[in-house]
């Protein structure tokens, strides 16, 4: 007889089967009970082949009592455990142990005076490197690295990129008692990592961009592998703004005609790589001090690689990236980033990232954008809308759009492009209630007598609306 699988461990995301409990080699198992506490919590099913097949245990009251003290004995500290049985038609019983999340890591196997932890990569439970080892001590103290005070003084370090980005977004001065306030540095001026990370000239000297345009389709395409690349290092604002900036540098513009105007055919999407380069800068793991973040340009695609995987231990290409709950690696960091209008708190960078490219004339499901991870990178995949793509396929012929003896015929669907317009300014009244039209304009890139026009149809039809003076006012969402 064969086990459905996935009924008797639905409402587990990670498992691993045993054909028997191994008391002479507890490891052989308790090594998946650490990986499981230290990672996103699993089952371990007693009495079930690796193939599948329902073998039973002969002795299952037994064997539950020793699963139980073997996990008292060997595992340090204890983790949240649950024992249950289930028993099959014909009357064979598994022992099922769920292992839940633990908010008290590392868990470690204990042997012979030696201590383990493990954490899960894919259907793996591996031996924690050095970095993950001291990712799992923070997280057991309910911290994280960004928080963590440095060796740096406030006083030696400058921070105009974050003085006048703020301005921008806010209207307001940034002050020394609003670096203690947004936890940047303590109130003896010591700065955080978060806060060493912002500074113009960073002392974190692994937090560098590399950027590379190469030739070809890979790193090794002829005599001259790369056109162009650039090394940055400094605020990871100003890391954000050269990475941007080589991307416009090597993004071609295509274009085609349309009946009062012509329409342009970008090769990236300006929203979608925003969003990827921010998450590499973002969410990288920065106890990782021996990387960098990558941008590689090839002539199909763009990579942008992160050091460290997802920060919950998830494979994501093994996951619906839309679906996938946002976890912050870098929670002061993210914040820092939210309040100067650069993402959200709801962490869906994912969702932007996919749906910016799919709002494109060029895009198709082989255009669309992937995403890689494993326990020591993530990478961003984004095609170039442009490869292998003929314009004259769109291009609307003058001598065609002369033939017409109507010319009231020929119709351009703007629907699709206001509703896009109509997301970022929502988009931008969320973060920022009282930004200015002006502002909104600037950032979204969206013309100012559009966005004016477009927001005023959204105060009639409901959608938005004024509250106070239009200077000291601010807008609000009607839900």
């Amino acid at each position: 007889m064969l086990l459905n699988i996935k009924e008797l461990i639905g409402e587990a995301t990670e498992y691993d089967k045993k054909l028997a409990l191994e008391e002479k080699k507890p490891k052989s198992w308790c090594k998946s009970v650490s990986a499981f506490a230290n990672t996103l919590g699993g089952s371990l099913i007693f009495g079930v082949s690796n193939e599948g097949e329902v073998i039973g245990l002969q002795d299952a009251d037994h064997d539950a009592e020793k699963i139980s003290e073997i996990i008292k004995t060997r595992i340090d500290p204890l983790p949240e455990f649950n024992l249950r049985f289930h028993k099959t038609d014909d009357g064979k019983v598994l022992i099922i142990l769920d292992i839940f999340r633990g908010d008290e890591t590392p868990y470690y196997y204990s042997a012979d005076g030696v201590l383990e932890a493990y954490v899960r990569v894919g259907n793996e439970s591996v031996k924690a490197t050095a970095v993950e080892l001291k990712r799992l001590v923070l997280r057991g103290k309910n911290t994280s690295w960004d928080t963590q005070l440095s060796s740096y003084k406030m006083s030696d370090y400058a921070y105009s990129k974050l003085r006048a980005r703020y301005k921008k977004w806010t209207g307001n001065s940034f002050d020394d008692k609003d670096m203690v306030s947004f936890g940047l540095a303590n109130e003896a001026g010591v700065l955080t990592n978060a806060g060493a990370l912002i500074a113009d000239d960073s002392p974190v000297r692994w937090s560098r961009l590399f950027c590379t345009r190469w030739n070809g389709l890979n790193k090794a395409g002829g005599a001259m592998d790369a056109i162009d690349d650039a090394e940055y290092e400094g605020s990871v604002l100003y890391l954000l703004d050269e990475g941007e900036a080589f991307i416009k540098r090597h993004a071609k513009m295509m274009w085609r005609k349309l009946p009062t105007s012509r329409e342009e055919l970008p090769e990236y999407v300006e929203r979608s790589y925003h969003e990827a380069l921010i998450n590499a800068l973002v969410h990288r793991d920065y106890l990782v001090n021996g990387s960098e973040v990558h941008i590689d340009i090839y002539d199909d695609r763009m990579e942008i690689y992160s050091p460290g995987g997802m920060a919950d231990g998830v494979q994501i290409q093994d996951r619906d990236p839309l679906t996938v709950p946002s976890t912050r690696r870098n929670p002061l960091l993210a914040d820092i980033f939210n309040r100067l209008g650069y993402m959200e708190r709801k962490g869906s960078g994912f969702e932007k990232i996919i749906n910016g490219y799919e709002f494109q004339v060029t895009f198709d499901e082989s255009k669309k954008p992937s995403f890689y991870s494993d326990r020591t990178q993530f990478r961003a995949i984004m095609p170039n809308l442009n490869y292998g793509f003929d314009v004259d396929e769109l291009d609307v012929k003058k001598d065609e759009l002369d033939a017409k003896t109507n010319q009231s015929d020929v119709k351009v669907d703007v629907k699709d492009d206001t509703e896009v317009r109509k997301n970022r300014i929502i988009y931008l009244i969320r973060i920022n209630p009282r930004m200015s039209q002006r502002m909104m304009a600037e950032e979204s890139g969206i013309p100012l007598r559009t966005l004016q026009r477009i927001m005023k149809e959204m105060v009639e039809n409901n959608e938005i609306r004024r509250v106070g003076t239009s200077q000291k006012g601010h807008w609000e969402i009607i839900e």
